[in-house]
C-alpha cells in the first residue's frame, strides 16, 4: 500500500491468535500472555502507533537510503568496485518538491529537522553509503556527532558492498563493517543491538544479505521473552503477500532463479537452494510477537505500508531524495 492516504488499522486479538497458533512450537514457553499492540495511523510521511505499554510519548525519525558517494584518494583503489554506484545518486529530486537535490544535502537535513523535533532517537535503516568509503563514513559521523541527535544504525547491501570485490557476502559485511563502518554502531554487535528509551526496546537487526543468522534469531527471541514493547529496524523489509521477491527477506521464491541483479551488482547470485530455516523461522516469529509494535524498513526507496498480523512494516521513502519517516509512539489512552 502506498501511503498517500491517511490509514488507520486496528489489531484484533483474533488476527494475533492465529499467528500465534501456526507458530506455538516457536513460543510455547515464553510468549508473553496478552498483545502490547494497539492502534496504529499513517498520514503521509507521519506515523503513530498506539500502545497500552507506553508510558509518556516518544518521538522516532527513520531515514535510509542515503546512498552517500563522497570519497577522496584513500579510495583510488577501489574505484574499479565503486565506479558504478558513485555515479548513481549524484542528482536526485526532492520527494516533496521535485526540486534537484543530492545526498549530502538531504542527509543534513534530516539532522537539522530530527534536532528541531527534538526526536527521542534517529533509526539509520541502511544504505546511509553507497560503498563503503573512508570518506564518506568520516563525514557521516562528524555531522551525527555535531547534531548530538541519538541515533540507532543498521547496515544496508550497499555499505559494506564493493561491486565486484572478491568474497562471500558474510565475508566482505564483516570486513568492512570493522574496517570503514564500525565508528556507527559505537561498541554495539553490528549484527544485533538493542537501544531502550522510556521502556520500549528498538532491536536492529543486520538483514543486508538477506538472510538472519541462527545468533540474530536467539538475540530476538530473547527480546520477546523480555516482555517489553519492542520495534524491530532493519534495511530489507520482511515479506508481505503479494510483494516482489526483491521487496523483502523472506519470500518464498528468493533464490537463484528469481535473481535478476546479481551480475549488475558484481555480487554471489542467491543461493539454489532459497532461504535458510532460520530466516523462514525469523519471519514468522517477527509477525507472532505479541510485543511488537511495528517494523520499520528502508532497500525499497518507496514509501509503504504492509500490517501483517496486526503489526504495521512501516518502509522509508530514500533520504536520497530527502525521504524520513517520522513515527510517534503514544499511550492507547490518547485515542
Amino acid at each position: 500500500m502506498q501511503l498517500n492516504r491517511r490509514c488507520f488499522l486496528r489489531a484484533t486479538a483474533g488476527s494475533a491468535a492465529g499467528l500465534l497458533t501456526g507458530c506455538i512450537g516457536d513460543w510455547r514457553t515464553h510468549t508473553p500472555q496478552s498483545s502490547l499492540r494497539g492502534s496504529f495511523a499513517v498520514d503521509k510521511n507521519r506515523a503513530r502507533i498506539f500502545s497500552s505499554a507506553i508510558r509518556a510519548p516518544l518521538k522516532v525519525m527513520a531515514i535510509s537510503d542515503t546512498h552517500l558517494f563522497l570519497d577522496d584518494m584513500r579510495g583510488e583503489s577501489f574505484r574499479a568496485y565503486s565506479g558504478r554506484m558513485a555515479k548513481t545518486y549524484n542528482t536526485t529530486r526532492h520527494f516533496k518538491t521535485g526540486a534537484p537535490t543530492n545526498p549530502k544535502d538531504c542527509f543534513e537535513q534530516a539532522l537539522t529537522l530530527a534536532k528541531a523535533e527534538r526526536v527521542d532517537l534517529l533509526t539509520l535503516a541502511g544504505d546511509i553509503f553507497s560503498f563503503p568509503s573512508e570518506a564518506a563514513v568520516e563525514w557521516a559521523c562528524s555531522k551525527l556527532e555535531a547534531s548530538g541527535v541519538p541515533f540507532l544504525y543498521t547496515a544496508g547491501n550497499h555499505d559494506w558492498h564493493y561491486e565486484g570485490l572478491p568474497g562471500t557476502e558474510n565475508e566482505l559485511r564483516a570486513r568492512w563493517t570493522a574496517q570503514r563502518l564500525g565508528p556507527l554502531y559505537r561498541g554495539a554487535d553490528p549484527l544485533m543491538a538493542v537501544s531502550e528509551i522510556g521502556g520500549v526496546r528498538f532491536v536492529a537487526i543486520d538483514d543486508s544479505t538477506y538472510e538472519i543468522l541462527p545468533k540474530q534469531l536467539k538475540f530476538f527471541r530473547e527480546q520477546v521473552v523480555s516482555g517489553k514493547p519492542l520495534v524491530l529496524l532493519m534495511h530489507i523489509p520482511l515479506y508481505a503477500l503479494g510483494r516482489d521477491v526483491n521487496f523483502g527477506c523472506g519470500h518464498p521464491a528468493w533464490g537463484a532463479s528469481s535473481d535478476r541483479y546479481w551480475l549488475i551488482e558484481r555480487r554471489p547470485q542467491w543461493p539454489e537452494n532459497g532461504h535458510t530455516p532460520t530466516t523462514m523461522a525469523f519471519r514468522r516469529e517477527v509477525f507472532a510477537a505479541p510485543n511488537l509494535l511495528g517494523v520499520i524498513a528502508g532497500h525499497t526507496h518507496t514509501q509503504s505500508l504492509d500490517c501483517i498480523g496486526g503489526i504495521p512494516q512501516l518502509v522509508v521513502e530514500a533520504n536520497a531524495c530527502g525521504g524520513y519517516l517520522m513515527v510517534e509512539l503514544l499511550s492507547q489512552d490518547e485515542l
